[in-house]
């Protein structure tokens, strides 16, 4: 069971007919296509011209029917139901064609059959007589223009990139294949000064889409067939995440029926994370893709509570399952002792063998906890009316019983309705209710870690992240509440995209698990950068939770596009700690700044801060600083920062909206900066949990800068590091 290494072609590699040319015209932020004034920019950008012009009628015609409202309050319903589906069609397409600051079109491609030629963009636009203008990205036509080499041609004679801003097209750049590549210059990388370009933008604090610049080991993970599990393993900056999300926009545009109804999810680590992420399916055209931590997909919660690391490791464990299922089955309670009813004169009386009869009975007959409610009724109520001799008497009185506080009293002590929270309140609140669950599969030290303090009202209680699968284990096992099957449902998806799910725990796993319709899935992690307790080193241990048996597909991404490799070479040091059998990514960015390891003191740290912070900005210019630090130095670094008048963001706020921010190592995965100041390693490696892999994930961040600022001695590993080659300044 092996990997498919995906790699772009090296030197070595690629197919000498495989040759590149770029045109450009003369604004200086294009310098890096420049190579000649190509004449046959003016005739590109009227061809440009008139797909916007057809996108904008396009625009027109939705927002008009948005914006109607046909039928009036006289109509019949199925004309206004009719309407309404029109107007609600058309805002959804109003959306799609949305491009923001993007631009529409951003290659073309030449076929040498027929001479024919597609221009490819992010969305579809046709001219009035309904011949293509432009080719959605995502359509079978337009995979030359990300697969082609100059081994495999797919029958192309020419692939242009476009550089553009917006609707004016800036540079061209041309690679042409078989002999009308012949006497041409040598490339690397397809679309080379394309992508060198795209990578060396300064960065916005929010994930862009790479739609113009997808490379072919990229194209062949997006491309991939939708059923059962696709595993993408992929070190720091090779594209991972932003191709995941391409690929749930791809499989949206090629299997529109059944996913538009069925849904598509992408799970993200952390609200950050999400906010950073946000604006890539919009751009692509795919407003419809649901986007979530895992804290969502649970109803009526609030999971803001943090965890030590020992009860966020049990919580996570597959023990919980057993551990919830007999919690249920101890709120299934025969009496403790005969009940009685006052009738009139008389006395009912229900006995405790007649309440262990009906408790048997609601669990040989449901299967989730709530749905026996309704069975204990029936049977308790059945019990009841047989003690009268007459059966209308018997009528009557179930009828009247049905009120009685008594009645409902037993009712509650037999067989409660229950939602997740109030199990969950109820249980981790007692001691004797944790014992009685648990003692089987858990130590007393084990419990006593799962005990809190119970709270008054369970729907106000403050949850942590770890308790959010112990809570939607509840809920599969408790089932709806009577009247409220909508509310207590679990949605499921007809794909489901999971990224960094190295971090997620057994009983994470399950939640995903649950809401995956048909096993189709797209997992995406680093094994090196597994941080979170309950993560996994392995891919094997994820695959044991997932839904779908059958083997999986796996691809391994093995470029790096994002960290420079004078950066990448440092961070490889640590990634022997981290993970000793991953190799690092290949970085396509040989050239690049060399990293800063600065010596400062306690007593110089807030000067020396400032200075490097100050130093960066200038550096990077509009692009984009993170100061990086273990959790407990956040405070320590947000008062420096703001004694010596820097102006920052807090990524613990879940955004990254200002240019100079603060954050915790723990929630900068998956995250890319211009710039990075890392601060104290040695303390990043003892206090954070798994301390190798998160200072792995903070010296990965930044696609152009990376210095290091400590008063500690640096770990070892990072000492062996230091050279000749690497700026090693002490204050």
């Amino acid at each position: 069971m092996g990997w498919t290494k995906v790699r772009s072609l090296s030197k070595a590699t690629q197919h000498p007919l495989c040759r590149s040319r770029r045109y450009t015209c003369n604004p200086p932020s294009c310098d890096r296509l420049a190579m000649s004034t190509n004449p046959e920019i003016e005739s590109e950008q009227r061809y440009i011209d008139a797909a916007y012009e057809r996108l904008e009628h396009s625009r027109s015609v939705a927002r008009a029917l948005a914006d109607q409202r046909v039928i009036g309050p006289g109509g019949t319903f199925q004309a206004r139901y009719e309407s309404d589906v029109i107007v609600e069609q058309a805002a959804q397409r109003l959306a799609a064609l949305e491009l923001g600051d993007q631009s529409l079109c951003f290659g073309r491609i030449d076929f040498e059959e027929d001479d024919e030629r597609f221009y490819i963009g992010r969305i579809a636009v046709s001219s009035e007589t309904s011949d293509v203008l432009v080719v959605d990205w995502r359509a079978p036509i337009a995979e030359p223009f990300y697969r082609a080499t100059g081994r495999e041609p797919m029958g192309l004679r020419r692939r242009r990139h476009f550089a553009s801003q917006g609707p004016t097209l800036r540079g061209i750049d041309d690679e042409l294949f078989g002999d009308a590549a012949a006497g041409l210059e040598h490339g690397t990388v397809q679309g080379q000064g394309a992508l060198i370009a795209a990578l060396e933008e300064a960065r916005s604090g929010k994930l862009g889409d790479i739609v113009a610049t997808i490379q072919s080991e990229q194209d062949e993970i997006i491309r991939a067939p939708l059923q059962g599990v696709l595993i993408v393993q992929g070190g720091p900056g090779t594209g991972k995440t932003v191709v995941a999300l391409h690929r749930a926009a791809y499989l949206l545009y090629t299997h529109r029926f059944p996913l538009e109804g069925q849904g598509v999810l992408v799970i993200g680590p952390n609200r950050l994370f999400l906010s950073y992420i946000e604006q890539v399916l919009p751009s692509l055209g795919e407003a419809g893709v649901e986007i979530s931590v895992l804290a969502d997909l649970v109803p009526n919660i609030r999971a803001t509570d943090v965890d030590a690391p020992a009860v966020a490791t049990l919580k996570g464990d597959l023990r919980m399952c057993k551990l919830l299922a007999r919690a249920v089955k101890d709120r299934q309670r025969r009496l403790p002792a005969t009940a009685t009813i006052p009738w009139g004169v008389q006395v009912i009386r229900v006995t405790v063998e007649e309440s262990e009869q009906i408790i048997h009975s609601a669990r040989r007959r449901s299967r989730a906890h709530n749905a026996g409610r309704r069975i204990v009724e029936q049977e308790l109520f059945q019990l009841l009316g047989s003690k009268f001799t007459e059966p209308t008497e018997a009528d009557v009185a179930r009828d009247r019983l049905r009120s009685l506080p008594e009645v409902r009293e037993i009712l509650e002590r037999m067989w409660p309705v229950l939602t997740p929270a109030q199990l969950l309140n109820d249980l981790m609140g007692s001691m004797a209710l944790l014992r009685s669950a648990g003692s089987r599969w858990c130590s007393s030290e084990e419990l006593r870690l799962l005990h809190r303090t119970r709270a008054e009202n369970p729907a106000k209680t403050i949850w942590s992240s770890n308790d959010v699968p112990l809570l939607d284990e509840a809920l599969e096992l408790l089932g709806p509440r009577p009247g409220h099957a909508k509310d207590d449902s679990i949605r499921t998806y007809g794909h489901i995209v999971v990224d960094e799910a190295q971090d997620l725990s057994a009983m994470e796993l399950r939640v995903i698990d649950r809401r995956s319709l048909s096993g189709s899935m797209t997992i995406v992690g680093d094994i090196a950068q597994a941080t979170a307790a309950g993560g996994h080193s392995t891919w094997e241990e994820i695959l044991a939770h997932l839904p779908d048996k059958r083997e999986p597909r796996r691809a391994e991404l093995l470029v790096g596009y994002r960290v420079p490799a004078p950066s990448m070479r440092l961070a490889a040091r640590v990634l022997s700690l981290a993970a000793p059998g991953l190799a690092p990514p290949r970085s396509i960015r040989e050239a690049g700044a060399e990293p800063i390891l600065e010596r400062t003191s306690p007593q110089e740290f807030n000067a020396d801060l400032a200075r490097a912070v100050r130093r960066e900005l200038d550096e990077v210019g509009s692009g984009s600083l993170a100061i990086i630090c273990a959790s407990s130095w956040i405070d320590r670094v947000e008062q420096s920062l703001a004694a010596n008048g820097l102006d920052f963001g807090q990524a613990h706020r879940g955004r990254f909206d200002h240019q100079l921010t603060v954050a915790p190592v723990r929630l900068v995965k998956g995250l890319e900066l211009d710039s990075c100041i890392v601060l104290d390693p040695e303390t990043i490696l003892e206090e954070e949990y798994r301390g190798a892999q998160s200072l792995y994930v903070a010296l990965t961040r930044a696609t152009k800068r990376l210095s290091i600022l400590h008063h500690r001695e640096l770990p070892e590993v990072l000492r062996s590091e230091v050279s000749s080659s690497i700026s090693q300044n002490s204050s």
